[in-house]
């Protein structure tokens, strides 16, 4: 077998042939050439291209797609047409079928390949009945174009240029109209943008949000200080879009990625939206963690709840409970949900929205997870536990500590199968065994998958490869 180091024809800016087989997780085409792997934004499985390598290293490398020799039966034509440029949608040339098979490949891989699972009990993944215009947030960055327009839309891959846009097709259709009116007032108004390289000027984010099922919708400027005119102008706004039910004002001075700030003013009608989940109310404010697919949330959670099939006299623990989003169906079940959350802005609002809804057998924490987790523990036995952590999973300490209280049942809400599948090794290697995982697409048109894995207590091994 030919060397890879010493192949020859593998350098920088090289023309190659190449047929896609496959879609990685970051979402990109993957193909193979000399025994190389490829990876190419953009492009489909079954494609066959011209590409120009862009990136080379021993064993693998990147390149841009010059020419479809061949396009693939999985290629459509993108619903956006600015679909090859901005970094918002990395498969809207791949048709909807080949995306969700490519998810679920996702995720069984993940636990399979860093998770040691023989098997894996995987349920179809759900489908978006909804594919385009799903979703309910929206937040542009925003700057002054060459010719000196307003420029708000999302970066262009692997950069912080921004791809302008009036319109965008995976967000909900209510979204576009502010989209256009908030650009031409900002112009009109020559409120100052800002310059993230020279921390200077005002204006750095349009945020908008809208409830999937009430239709009422919330926009909210983040700036570094205050604007000229901008109390004036909310009223006005709030005149002219009767959906509009909020205009804020969030400020943001750090130099940060982050898009909020700490401090948020609403400077006309109300500082949040309200929206019906599994016909709970709850209300939604700018910087509120929200599922951005309402609909697929609603599934997945009806999941959940099915599975789980509470009698009405569990203990159960919502951890990263956030406003409650799962706390509060999950309390219509059980004989008490207490939720833990370490943003004490969020648990705020999660008790705000139980006495919404009349449930009084909610209690939040604010507070580490392993702590609170612990500290329950001690004053009552804990039947379930729910996990819904960010992107990066659980620490290790989370871990730990639900070894140590030991639930019945574990269930785990996530967005990234590489760290669910870390995290359900730990779990399996002690005292519980995969009895279930149900994928669902919350974002079409990217690489993004949702999944829920649920767990039950053996007090042995689960099912796993054997360690060495």
């Amino acid at each position: 077998m030919t060397s890879l180091v010493n192949a020859p024809h593998w350098q920088q800016g090289q023309v190659i042939d190449l047929t896609i087989d496959d879609l990685s997780s970051s979402g990109d085409g993957v193909g193979r050439w000399q025994e190389r792997v490829v990876f190419v934004p953009n492009a489909v499985p079954g494609d066959k291209l011209q590409v120009r390598l862009t990136r080379v290293k021993p064993t693998h490398g990147f390149g841009q797609w010059l020419t479809i020799l061949e396009p693939s039966p999985h290629r459509v034509r993108p619903a956006c047409i600015v679909a090859d440029k901005c970094g918002g949608c990395q498969w809207q040339p791949v048709s909807y079928a080949r995306q969700l098979q490519a998810k679920e490949h996702q995720v069984q891989s993940a636990l399979m390949r860093l998770g040691g699972f023989v098997s894996v009990p995987m349920a179809p993944i759900l489908g978006a009945p909804q594919p385009l215009a799903y979703r309910n947030k929206a937040t542009y960055p925003l700057a002054r174009g060459a010719e000196g327009g307003v420029k708000a839309g999302y970066y262009r891959q692997g950069t912080h240029q921004i791809v302008n846009l009036n319109r965008c097709p995976i967000q909900h259709e209510a979204l576009n109209p502010l989209l256009v009116d908030a650009k031409a007032v900002i112009q009109a108004r020559a409120w100052s943008l800002y310059d993230e390289k020279k921390h200077q000027g005002r204006l750095r984010h349009l945020a908008l949000r809208v409830g999937h099922h009430t239709g009422q919708t919330l926009l909210t400027l983040v700036t570094t200080g205050p604007l000229p005119g901008v109390d004036e102008q909310a009223e006005q706004w709030l005149s002219e879009h009767p959906d509009l039910v909020g205009v804020c004002l969030n400020v943001n001075g750090k130099k940060t990625n982050a898009v909020f700030g700490d401090e948020t003013r609403c400077l006309a009608g109300q500082p949040y939206l309200e929206e019906t989940f599994l016909g709970l109310r709850l209300r939604i404010q700018p910087a509120t963690f929200f599922q951005v697919n309402t609909a697929q949330a609603e599934a997945l959670v009806s999941v959940l709840l099915e599975q789980l099939n509470l009698q009405g006299n569990e203990t159960v623990i919502d951890a990263y409970c956030g406003i409650g989003t799962l706390s509060l169906p999950l309390a219509r079940h059980a004989a008490r949900c207490l939720g833990i959350e370490s943003q004490a802005e969020a648990v705020a609002q999660a008790r705000q929205n139980a006495a919404l809804n009349g449930l009084q057998n909610t209690e939040f924490f604010v507070g580490a997870v392993e702590d609170v987790l612990l500290e329950i523990s001690r004053q009552q036995p804990v039947d379930v536990v729910v996990l819904d952590p960010p992107r990066k999973g659980c620490d290790r300490t989370v871990l730990d500590a639900l070894l140590e209280i030991s639930p019945a049942r574990i269930v785990y809400m996530s967005c990234n199968p590489a760290t669910l599948a870390r995290d359900l090794k730990v779990l399996c290697d002690q005292a519980y065994a995969l009895t279930m995982v149900q994928p669902a697409d919350f974002f079409p048109q990217t690489a993004h998958v949702e999944c829920v894995a649920f767990l039950e207590q053996t007090g042995m091994v689960g099912v796993k490869e054997p360690q060495p």
